[in-house]
């Protein structure tokens, strides 16, 4: 579809309680509609948030930009790992610093699968040593591949996280680790949660703020 020069998806949502729009680098724009709005409405928020969009854009260029920059290697929590496709593989596997991938179509789906099994490793002990320094303690971790979070917590204590996290660098997920700990404590982002992060993990805007910026490009 598309509303004042910019082409964009509907998608409709049971749990959507309102209009929602989102750029993203390799998805582009979407419009989220609750069950029941009338098809119009979707024209109406991209006429409204035109100029936000167009912004969001130019980031989107950007981040794609940056992807493609990387050639044949990709992110892990600050550094590069080189991918070599191996014909016959179907599992990545890394060796020092080069990721043993399959050749061709399944390059991609294989490195995902890596990432989120690695993710568990790199996220439980992260998480462990952050509860044990404050007493707290979780029910559970989730590893997931969310559209629009990068973590959660639950009310009884059930942690989700990313696995995209892993193409960030290292402080930027240790944040998101305290920052979901934190929430074991207080649920909302009222200003006693902020002062207790800021406690806890003093740089938090610096890394919060690398997050919004370079989030787009926390793909394979």
């Amino acid at each position: 579809m598309q509303a004042n020069g910019i082409s964009y998806q509907v998608r409709r949502s049971e749990r959507a309680r309102r209009v929602r729009v989102t750029v993203d680098a390799t998805r582009g724009v979407e419009v989220v509609l609750p069950r029941r709005a009338p098809q119009r409405e979707a024209a109406a928020a991209i006429a409204e948030l035109r100029p936000w969009i167009e912004r969001r854009m130019r980031e989107a260029a950007r981040a794609r930009d940056a992807v493609a920059a990387r050639g044949e290697h990709v992110p892990y929590l600050g550094q590069l790992l080189r991918t070599v496709p191996e014909a016959g593989r179907t599992r990545a596997h890394r060796r020092d610093e080069v990721l043993l991938v399959p050749d061709g179509a399944e390059r991609e789906p294989a490195l995902e699968r890596w990432y989120r099994r690695t993710a568990r490793s790199e996220i439980a002990p992260r998480l462990d040593r952050a509860c044990a320094l404050t007493g707290n303690s979780y029910s559970k971790l989730t590893i997931r591949g969310q559209r629009t979070r990068w973590a959660s917590c639950s009310r009884d204590g059930a942690m989700s996280f990313n696995w995209r996290l892993l193409l960030a660098p290292e402080p930027v997920l240790d944040c998101v680790v305290w920052h979901e700990v934190c929430h074991l404590e207080v649920m909302d982002h009222s200003p006693r949660f902020w002062a207790l992060l800021a406690k806890r993990w003093p740089e938090y805007r610096e890394h919060e703020r690398w997050l919004r910026r370079h989030g787009q490009t926390l793909v394979l």
